[in-house]
C-alpha cells in the first residue's frame, strides 16, 4: 500500500526531474525560438514604420490570398493554379530523378577515377572547370540541347549535384590506406571481395559528405532552373510568376516552404549517415 509520504515524495521529485531536463535541453529549444522570435519582430516593425516595402510577416495571415495558401496547400484546381503542397511536390519530383542520376553517376565515376592516377590526371581539369559552371548558365544550354522543359530540369539538377559527390568519392578512394591495399595484393583478395570489405568502408563516409552536400545543391538547382522555365509546376516557377504579379507576400511563404524542404532534405541526409556509417568513420 503507498503511503502519503511516499506520494508527497514522488510529487516533489516530478518538478526537479522537469527542473533538470529544462536545464540541459531546455537552452537548445529557448534560444533558437528567441532568435527566431527576435527577427520576425525587427522584420515586422521595420515593414510597419514604412524603412522596407517589404511586406511584414503579419502579411502572411492578413492578406487573403496568402492566407489561402498558407491554410490551404492542397488545393488544386487544375493547371498551373495549385496548392503550395503540390508545387513543392512536383520540384521535388523533379530534384529525386536528377539527383539519383548524380548518385549513380557520379559514385561510379569516382570509384573509377579514384581507382587509376593516370585517368584520374586526364580528367580532373574538365571535371573541376564544369563544376565552376553555375546552375543557371547550364539552363540556356539544355533548353536548347533539350527542347523537352521537365527534361531539361533534370538534367540542370543532375550536372550542379554531380560534381560534389564524384569529387568526394574519388578522395575517398585515394585515402584508402596503403596497408589495405598491400593486405589485399598479399592475400589475393577477388576484386568483388576488395570492393565490398575494403573500397567501399573507407570511402563510404566521403561518399556520404558528397551526397550531403549535393542534395542542397540539387535543391537550389531546381529552384533556378523553374524560375527561367515557363509553363512547369513548381515552387520555382511559383515564385516567379507571384513576384511577376506583384503577389510579395505570395513569394515570402514560397520562400519559407523552400527553407524547410531543404532543411528537411540535409536532416533525412544526414540521418541515413548516421544509421548507415559507423560513429567513428564519420566524415
Amino acid at each position: 500500500m503507498v503511503t502519503q509520504t511516499e506520494v508527497r515524495r514522488k510529487a516533489t521529485n516530478q518538478p526537479n526531474i522537469l527542473q533538470k531536463l529544462w536545464q540541459e535541453k531546455g537552452s537548445e529549444f529557448a534560444l533558437p525560438l528567441i532568435g527566431i522570435l527576435g527577427f520576425l519582430l525587427i522584420w515586422q516593425i521595420l515593414s510597419s514604420s514604412g524603412i522596407t516595402r517589404l511586406p511584414a510577416p503579419s502579411s502572411l495571415f492578413t492578406d487573403k490570398r496568402t492566407r489561402d495558401l498558407l491554410f490551404y496547400p492542397f488545393l488544386d484546381r487544375g493547371g498551373l493554379d495549385k496548392g503550395l503542397f503540390w508545387q513543392t511536390l512536383a520540384s521535388l519530383q523533379r530534384v529525386m530523378l536528377g539527383y539519383s542520376a548524380a548518385a549513380i553517376v557520379g559514385i561510379g565515376t569516382g570509384i573509377l577515377v579514384g581507382s587509376n592516377r593516370k585517368l584520374n590526371q586526364m580528367l580532373d581539369p574538365i571535371f573541376q572547370f564544369l563544376r565552376m559552371i553555375a546552375p543557371l548558365a547550364w539552363v540556356p544550354i539544355t533548353l536548347i540541347a533539350l527542347p523537352n522543359v521537365q527534361l531539361a530540369a533534370i538534367f540542370v539538377i543532375f550536372i550542379t549535384s554531380v560534381w560534389p559527390i564524384l569529387i568526394n568519392t574519388t578522395v575517398g578512394v585515394q585515402q584508402i590506406p596503403q596497408d589495405y591495399k598491400n593486405v589485399a595484393r598479399v592475400l589475393q583478395i577477388s576484386p568483388r571481395k576488395y570492393f565490398f570489405k575494403i573500397l567501399l568502408p573507407s570511402a563510404l563516409p566521403y561518399i556520404f559528405t558528397g551526397l550531403r552536400i549535393a542534395i542542397g545543391l540539387a535543391w537550389l538547382a531546381i529552384i533556378a532552373a523553374e524560375i527561367v522555365m515557363s509553363g512547369v509546376v513548381g515552387i520555382g516557377f511559383f515564385i516567379w510568376d507571384a513576384y511577376q504579379q506583384n503577389y510579395v507576400s505570395e513569394v515570402i511563404l514560397a520562400v519559407l516552404y523552400i527553407g524547410a524542404v531543404g532543411l528537411l532534405l540535409d536532416r533525412l541526409m544526414a540521418f541515413f549517415q548516421r544509421k548507415i556509417l559507423p560513429s567513428d568513420n564519420r566524415a
